[in-house]
């Protein structure tokens, strides 16, 4: 697969891992966390080979239970190991083909836990065998309320297993919870809450309604930039952007959870292969989604957070490739940014909006007084990208 060189997670957990230990291991997004689980859980089974359900990966999101078994897929190709993708969001004969796969004992699962759970419910999965359990992104699945699901599984395993939990960030609450799950973990913590050091960091300080004026002037003609990800906080600017993107022109998709996933799908296997090269999406695309060659990042919305904010960006400049990433920051989020420099523990250098931008942006401040000031003046119509002037091609929709 072209893999020469171990990354330092996989340096550090691959050893532990092989020597039958828990590993309770923190590295932020794009350190190559993947491979470190997959490899010597491939190793044991390839030596000791095992008849029933051997391993079980949980993952938060669909989007991941296909990406790492994708990735198992190419790790285990010489090995003869069977596995299967368990996810929900598609039609009844994936259900019935999970179904016979669990019932026959494929050697390694990859899950979502409410599909799993699903399939426990029915009484034919037979999970007293197994020797592995890796929770991937586990900070994430306790966000997203998976803590129940998670502990209900839990106590269909046998208690002689080994433990791999491996998470972007290490809260308190992942500390108790891997107090409930693992034996004396072995503990590995890599470089949390720092961005890579090759990425191009900047902000714009630009109000909402201007925002998608920056976002065409900034994309249009820059055909060097091969793919690009755009996230917003909703759906609904998700949709608004990709609408307005698309109608300048522009090759570009949305991504989000309003989607069937046979579209997510297929939207996210044309921008690997380069077919597309704009997404705009929700933090769904945020964690774990392996996409090589991202050359841009707009956080179009501030992140919730410092965390949330190195796996947004964390999807350019993996693999020691560079990249460049770009947050839009209004006046109500200026605080929030304030505290994710905070975490980060730089101060990111701030841009000058382009001119003709500017002009606007001041003509309309302008409009604006000497409405308040009780001309009646009309307020300013929304900046169009292509004209440089009024109309509704530039805005969000309300």
């Amino acid at each position: 697969m072209g893999i020469e060189t171990a990354t330092p997670i996989q340096e550090q957990a691959i050893p532990a891992i092989l020597s039958g230990k828990d590993v309770l291991a923190c590295a932020q997004t794009g350190t190559g966390k993947t491979a470190a689980f997959l490899l010597p859980i491939l190793h044991r089974l390839t030596e000791h080979p095992h008849d029933y359900i051997d391993t079980l990966i949980l993952e938060p999101t669909r989007e991941l239970v296909v990406q790492v078994d994708q990735q198992l897929e190419g790790f285990s190709y010489f090995t003869g190991v069977s596995a299967i993708p368990v996810y929900g969001g598609r039609d009844g004969q994936s259900m019935e083909q999970e179904r016979r796969a669990l019932k026959q004992g494929a050697a390694i699962i990859v899950a979502s836990p409410g599909r799993l759970i699903a399939h426990l419910n029915m009484g034919y999965v037979n999970l007293k065998h197994l020797r592995h359990l890796v929770l991937d992104e586990a900070d994430r699945m306790l966000d997203m309320g998976f803590a129940p699901d998670i502990m209900g599984i839990v106590n269909q395993l046998p208690r002689e297993r080994q433990t791999l939990l491996f998470s972007a960030t290490m809260p308190q609450q992942i500390r108790r919870f891997a107090r409930e799950l693992m034996r004396q973990p072995v503990e590995i913590s890599l470089q949390v809450s720092k961005p890579a050091e090759n990425i191009l960091q900047a902000v714009y300080e630009v109000e909402d309604d201007m925002k998608a004026a920056l976002t065409s002037h900034l994309l249009e003609g820059k055909q060097r930039l091969e793919r690009i990800i755009i996230f917003a906080s909703t759906k609904i600017k998700v949709k608004d952007l990709a609408g307005q993107l698309g109608r300048m022109g522009m090759n570009v998709a949305d991504v989000h959870s309003d989607l069937e996933q046979e579209v997510r799908e297929e939207r996210m296997r044309n921008f690997r292969s380069g077919a597309l090269r704009i997404v705009v999406a929700t933090d769904v695309l945020a964690r774990g989604i392996d996409v090589k060659g991202i050359d841009l990042v707009i956080n179009y919305d501030v992140p919730s957070d410092g965390e949330d904010y190195v796996h947004r960006i964390g999807r350019t400049a993996r693999a020691d490739a560079s990249g460049v990433a770009l947050t839009f920051v209004n006046r109500k989020d200026r605080r929030k940014f304030d505290r994710i420099e905070q975490t980060i523990g730089i101060k990111v250098r701030r841009m000058p909006m382009p001119p003709d931008l500017a002009a606007h942006m001041k003509s309309a401040k302008s409009a604006d007084r000497s409405s308040s000031g009780g001309g009646g003046k009309r307020p300013p119509r929304r900046f169009n990208p292509r004209s440089g002037g009024g109309g509704g091609g530039g805005g969000s929709r309300k």
